[in-house]
């Protein structure tokens, strides 16, 4: 008997690595898909090691030798193996294996019409580093066709006559292989599908986080605009001023959406201003004027110490949106491009609804009269960058508030009031 030593073979990963690794995995847990796999596992409700079943795995040998096939057959049955398919065929080779999915081929070499290289060429081409193993049964002993053979995609190379008892341990060894590499298979894809469901259910809840904070940041807004006589309208209409503002100046989306969400909360610090300043009906003085300054800085305390960009932003925006350009504004003085945009952006926002939206204690002002001021105040109050494109894209700001309208209010074009 002319068998091969393990020196003949080219390197690969030793068996028992292999098998030492799929031995030591945990039962699979119930649910999983059905598969071809399951049938072959015998599984426990305890910790045990994998018990692979070898012999119920299928086989496909292909010879066209009618003789060889059938004393294959039957030594093969002997040894347990009852899932057996052959042909004389090797035409019939990738057909066979594409149905049955076999785990190990047995395979000659001389045949007619396609030689056993020809079909391990096939079967590289269909199923690449999916290919079964292949153990090819050959008369031939020419260390070159051996190496031909594994170049070609062999897994082990026995000589005709065979010593029956070494064949039955290559084809098990195959075997045993096959079903590990599968078990580990079917583990990883189990714990790469664990993997993607928890990163769903993450996202999923990030999500709702963030929903319900900018749920959170929406109210507050809507707290502090009731404070003062106002709808929660305003709040959307410059916000979405804002955001349209940030995005005609290159602005990218998610810091447009920061400012969407963050702007809401301009006014928050108004709920630290006593009833009597904030609701009172004719001009503050000196000192009830100081007083609602305060507002700036008391809402970036309240929205300090964030660790969020959201608020983060906010809070920014809180203390700068009355700074103006020319440093005139407040609290800090604050001039050009030592505002924040996000503070620059929200004041053009912020000033233009406010013309523009009718109170109990100012009419509205036209479109044409709050975007003649805004030009006025271009290069002292606003950025003059930021006018510009506000004016570009003042046909969408129309747009979006008629579209947040407040109900049942008369828009007037009556003269500026003082």
């Amino acid at each position: 008997m002319n068998g091969l030593t393990n020196k003949d073979l080219p390197h690969r990963e030793p068996w028992t690595t292999i098998l030492n690794s799929a031995k030591s995995l945990q039962p699979l847990p119930n649910g999983l898909s059905a598969t071809k796999w399951r049938k072959r596992v015998s599984m426990s409700n305890a910790s045990p090691p994998v018990k692979l079943d070898i012999k119920s795995a299928t086989l496909l040998l292909v010879d066209d030798e009618a003789a060889n096939l059938r004393l294959l057959t039957t030594v093969l049955e002997q040894a347990g193996y009852s899932n057996i398919i052959s042909t004389q065929d090797p035409r019939e080779a990738l057909p066979l294996q594409l149905e049955y999915k076999c785990d190990i081929i047995l395979l000659d070499l001389n045949m007619p019409h396609m030689d056993g290289y020809e079909v391990m060429e096939q079967f590289n081409a269909i199923f690449g580093a999916h290919l079964p193993p292949i153990l090819v049964l050959t008369a031939q002993e020419f260390q070159g066709l051996r190496q031909r053979a594994f170049n070609t995609g062999a897994r082990d190379y026995v000589t005709k006559p065979f010593d029956i008892p070494e064949l039955l341990s290559r084809v098990s060894n195959l075997i045993e292989v096959k079903l590990a590499l599968d078990c580990i298979s079917e583990q990883n894809e189990t714990l790469e599908q664990r993997v993607r469901d928890r990163t769903a259910e993450l996202i999923r809840t990030q999500k709702e986080l963030q929903e319900s904070r900018l749920q959170v940041v929406r109210r507050l807004g809507r707290a502090s605009e009731y404070r003062d006589n106002e709808t929660g309208l305003h709040i959307i209409r410059m916000s979405e001023f804002a955001a349209l503002l940030g995005k005609s100046i290159g602005l990218d989306q998610y810091y447009c959406d920061l400012i969407l969400n963050a702007s809401p909360m301009h006014d928050i610090g108004k709920i630290g201003i006593p009833d009597a300043i904030l609701l009172k009906k004719g001009k503050l003085d000196a000192q009830e004027w100081e007083i609602m300054k305060t507002h700036a800085q008391i809402g970036a305390d309240i929205l300090s110490d964030a660790d969020s960009d959201l608020l983060i932003m906010a809070a920014e925006i809180a203390i700068t949106h009355h700074e103006k350009w020319d440093g005139s504004g407040y609290p800090k003085g604050l001039s050009g491009e030592d505002i924040p945009i996000s503070g620059r952006i929200t004041a053009i926002a912020d000033v233009f609804d406010a013309l523009t939206s009718e109170r109990p204690y100012k009419h509205a002002w036209s479109v044409a009269d709050a975007v003649n001021l805004i030009e006025e105040e271009s290069g002292h109050h606003f950025d003059p960058f930021l006018v510009e494109h506000f004016l570009k894209i003042l046909p969408d700001i129309v747009e979006l508030k008629e579209m947040y309208a407040e109900p049942d209010v008369n828009h007037s074009s009556s003269p500026v009031p003082k």
